[in-house]
């Protein structure tokens, strides 16, 4: 996939020279991978499918239509603890920023996507292990509140190893604000959407990346909260081998969908974003005929059975299902889950 020339002005020398590196290999198969055909499959191993870590403006440039406007860049972030253990905070967001290119653990701002305005914002674990202080929570915050203000809908991309340890109680007062920034853009009717790539843990996953109206999955991605061996570790337990995988969360209805990126992720969201700008309108004069109609129907067809005939129809097994009616629209994309613990096969729902 070419680069748009907005991409290639944002890639310090350093970013582009490590982009520059002719191969590298799969960590799951052991493929020996040419980079530049690894980017032309958005980063997806073509052997295995394995999904490597993106930077945030390759993501950016696979998702968008042309132009990104970027928000927030002059918020950059400081040293309120005046921290040091091997190295001092600065030093360690200095390298950070060498090595990746990038001023904070997100890149907000506004693109178009299928010709239609959106909101975007994309965490990158490759700075700071995409964790959130201050700056990462204002600018999601910015983001989500100038959404508000244009009333367009909001897709985020999040990658997070948690709250970051250097700026303590100010990281995780992130939670609280992002959260915040999550309703009242919710409560004005916005549609907002997450991606949860890998790995999403921490206290992103305690607040904004789990609020959505939405909630997808890039395929094997690790999400949780705490890591694996503290769970183990407190509740002297094995747990599953899929545990806090893309699909254990789909299983155990946590999130909506789970996709694969080369194949699947463009798609959807793009869908996601066309099915957000539906304009609804008032059917009431159109049902209340249907309903009409429908009474007539059952009158004449069923008016004269007995109460256990009736009982056998409605029990009959060549009845109509939901499936039945669904398959009449000429798409659906299902939304799986509770939020809670499960996802009820019984229950069928989506877009």
């Amino acid at each position: 996939m070419p680069r748009p020339e907005w991409l290639a002005g944002r890639r310090t020398k350093e970013a582009q020279a490590t982009d520059g590196a002719m191969w590298t290999k799969c960590p799951k198969c052991g493929e020996v991978l040419y980079r530049r055909d690894l980017a032309a499959n958005l980063f997806v191993c073509t052997r295995c499918g394995y999904h490597f870590r993106m930077k945030a403006y390759d993501r950016i440039a696979s998702i968008v239509d042309g132009e990104f406007t970027e928000l927030g860049a002059d918020v950059l972030p400081g040293d309120p603890l005046d921290w040091s253990d091997r190295r001092s905070y600065p030093a360690k967001l200095k390298s950070d920023r060498e090595r990746s290119g990038l001023s904070e653990s997100v890149v907000c701002g506004f693109a178009s996507l299928g010709g239609r305005r959106i909101a975007l914002g994309v965490m990158d674990f490759h700075f700071r292990g995409g964790t959130m202080g201050q700056v990462t929570g204002e600018r999601i915050t910015l983001l989500l509140e100038e959404a508000r203000r244009e009333h367009v809908p909001c897709i985020i991309f999040a990658a997070s190893g948690g709250a970051r340890m250097e700026e303590g109680m100010l990281a995780l007062m992130q939670l609280a604000k992002t959260t915040a920034a999550v309703s009242r853009f919710m409560a004005d009717g916005n549609f907002y959407v997450v991606v949860l790539t890998d790995p999403t843990s921490g206290g992103v996953s305690a607040s904004f990346a789990f609020q959505a109206d939405v909630i997808v999955a890039e395929s094997k991605a690790m999400i949780g909260f705490a890591g694996r061996r503290v769970i183990e570790q407190t509740i002297r337990q094995r747990l599953p081998d899929q545990f806090q995988t893309a699909e254990f969360l789909l299983e155990k209805g946590a999130i909506d969908m789970v996709v694969e990126r080369l194949v699947e992720l463009e798609r959807r969201i793009a869908e996601l974003r066309e099915a957000s700008a539906a304009q609804p309108r008032d059917m009431s004069s159109e049902i209340a005929a249907l309903e009409e109609k429908y009474q007539l129907i059952l009158r004449e067809l069923f008016g004269t059975l007995s109460p256990w005939e009736k009982v056998h129809m409605a029990r009959h097994p060549n009845r109509p299902t939901s499936l039945d009616y669904i398959a009449r629209f000429d798409r659906f994309d299902e939304l799986h889950g509770d939020r809670h613990f499960r996802d009820d096969p019984s229950i069928v729902g989506g877009l």
